[in-house]
């Protein structure tokens, strides 16, 4: 008998929705929501919004691509946190009710930890134990994983995450909301040595972004007293030493995670793990320490239901389900 698993992400500004057969994604399907961009950044109130418009089509649109019925699940995969509260209630609320109508298991998954699982979604598969680098606007970390079930946090970010930091340099710059990608696409014609910034020394394994920001701010104001146009004028070479500079921070760290664990089996996940230099980068320091790299496709790098219902796949044997007093975590811990 066939195991069918629905899951529903909505933890922040993607309504999304995804079928897996058997440990095999079989669709992910996002709606998402253009609206934020006029406003530099997600308004929570209008995420919930959208969330409440779309789910409804969402899912019955997934669920026709993956030509099955409600009847045909055998339990349903939902985002309990973190991520914005009224958000995460929407989808939460659908998948509880969803769960109890059909009388299948719901599955609470923690956000960040299905976007380490979103590395089982195709081949390769990462060998456990594994590190595991995630990063995203909300997210530094790295992971030990030990399993699907055991995780260990061995370095967080002790303010500010790398993929804020992206977007708030971009929002210096003059990009729109979300800024990360265009930082990623000018520093491709940009030289990465040719501006320096400061960069955060913390202690073990642990990063700080704060810093860095201060320090492209500082030294745009400058420069413009002197040449106005100095952005426009260096808009590649600010960006790819910005970029390099971030990335430098993220790959400091993994190295020195690897050899104090010994371990050579390194992952990346979550939204900035698309960045094309942050992929360069790890393929660079996997020939060079020969690490056995994995990077999940770019569609499951962002806030995706794919890893969800993933993730709910490899939660299923050990019957790890949701009670109905369960509700969602805008903080869930780690």
């Amino acid at each position: 008998m066939k195991t069918i698993l629905l899951g529903i992400e909505s933890s922040c500004d993607e309504t999304s929705a995804s079928v897996c057969i058997d440990g095999k994604v079989i669709n992910n399907i996002i709606a998402t929501q253009s609206v934020h961009k006029d406003y530099g950044g997600v308004v929570p109130e209008l995420a919930s919004r959208a969330h409440q418009k779309n789910i409804v089509t969402v899912i019955h649109s997934t669920l026709n691509d993956a030509q099955i019925t409600f009847d045909d699940l055998s339990a349903i995969a939902v985002t309990q946190g973190p991520g914005l509260l009224g958000a995460l209630i929407v989808g939460y609320s659908y998948a509880q009710s969803l769960s109890y109508a059909l009388n299948i298991p719901l599955i609470n998954v923690h956000h960040m930890k299905a976007h380490i699982l979103a590395n089982f979604i195709d081949d390769p598969k990462p060998n456990f134990p594994f590190l595991c680098l995630t990063v995203s606007g909300g997210h530094t970390q790295i992971i030990k994983v030990i399993g699907p079930l055991e995780m260990i946090e061995l370095g967080n970010t002790i303010d500010d995450a790398v993929g804020e930091a992206f977007d708030k340099g971009a929002k210096l710059l003059g990009f729109p909301y979300p800024g990360g990608p265009f930082i990623d696409k000018y520093a491709k014609k940009g030289d990465s040595n040719r501006f320096q910034f400061a960069e955060s020394n913390v202690s073990g394994l642990n990063f700080s972004f704060s810093g860095i920001k201060t320090s492209l701010l500082y030294f745009l104001k400058d420069q413009q007293k002197h040449s106005p146009n100095f952005i426009q004028e260096n808009i590649h070479d600010i960006c790819a030493s910005y970029q390099q500079h971030l990335i430098s921070m993220l790959m400091k760290k993994l190295v020195l995670a690897s050899n104090e664990t010994g371990i050579k089996e390194i992952a990346l996940a979550g939204g900035v793990a698309a960045n094309s230099e942050l992929r360069l980068q790890l393929s660079k320091l996997s020939e060079q320490y020969n690490w056995s790299t994995y990077i999940p496709d770019f569609q499951y790098c962002t806030d995706n239901a794919a890893m969800i219902a993933l993730t709910g796949h490899l939660y299923f044997p050990y019957n790890k389900f949701a009670n109905l007093t369960d509700a969602p975590h805008p903080r869930f811990k780690f």
